[in-house]
């Protein structure tokens, strides 16, 4: 088992050339830029500060690693359609993204993260669409489940997993409540260590 709350930030890569060496395992966390990705990377690791937070989605623009054990890492990859980048800015990112999430040999799992209340937008479709070419495990968190009551979370949950490929996973999550943490490690452990 994977001791979560000894993750340490690692390096943030501006291109696919500047990533650490493409050794061990990694699991990358995805989503739009208002998702929550750093809010969930923090409350999974135990630690408030791992991964920047900011009231200004879009603001992780750069690849984050963070080390987990001496052969595995999380991955905070820039949020899509992050607000105030000029557009040849944000196609010189989607490209390095792209070569990233076809490249990354240790790339062993993605999470993708999409807000319950409005689930499975463009992006998230697309994600989901480029992950049945490449063949990387998926698992999708339905963030900010706080904001439903149970019934509600279940019943998007449900609806939610009835359109996706049988192939991906789905679960309710929270940050702030919050919901879901063991669930989410179970999947990590998996991802990274092959449990």
């Amino acid at each position: 088992m994977i001791a979560f709350h000894q993750a340490r930030f690692i390096k943030s890569a501006d291109t696919f050339s500047n990533c650490p060496p493409d050794v061990g395992t990694e699991v990358a966390f995805c989503g739009r830029s208002n998702a929550g990705k750093s809010s969930a990377i923090n409350i999974i690791t135990g630690q408030k500060k791992l991964a920047r937070v900011s009231r200004t989605p879009g603001r992780t623009q750069l690849i984050n690693f963070f080390r987990l054990t001496d052969s595995s890492r999380l991955v905070d990859l820039p949020g899509y359609g992050f607000a105030k980048v000029p557009d040849a800015v944000k196609i010189q990112w989607h490209k390095h993204l792209d070569t990233y999430l076809r490249q990354r040999q240790s790339l062993t799992g993605l999470i993708l993260l999409s807000d319950i209340r409005h689930p499975l937008k463009e992006f998230d479709l697309m994600m989901i669409e480029w992950n049945q070419t490449c063949g990387v495990p998926l698992h999708i968190l339905l963030t900010k489940a706080d904001k439903l009551s149970k019934g509600a979370q279940q019943a998007t949950l449900s609806k939610v997993r009835q359109e996706l490929p049988d192939s991906v996973s789905a679960q309710v999550f929270s940050a702030t409540r919050p919901i879901g943490i063991e669930t989410v490690h179970g999947i990590l452990n998996s991802l990274l260590e092959g449990e």
